[in-house]
């Protein structure tokens, strides 16, 4: 069974956006650059928040 945690290995930051990649199988490039745009789209602090949130749930791996 897969679980969602943070990458320890190709984390820039913290690893969410990796983790999640690696999680759907998607390169984590693509996730970045999603965040990114909605980041842009929304004003930025929504997914800030996501990303703290995200950063203190999600386990390492």
């Amino acid at each position: 069974m897969k679980q969602l945690t943070r990458s320890q290995d190709k984390r820039v930051i913290t690893g969410v956006c990796a983790g999640i990649g690696r999680y759907f199988g998607v390169d984590p490039t693509l996730i970045r650059l999603i965040a990114v745009i909605l980041a842009i789209i929304s004003t930025f602090w929504p997914v800030a928040i996501a990303y703290i949130v995200a950063t203190i749930i999600m386990p390492a791996e």
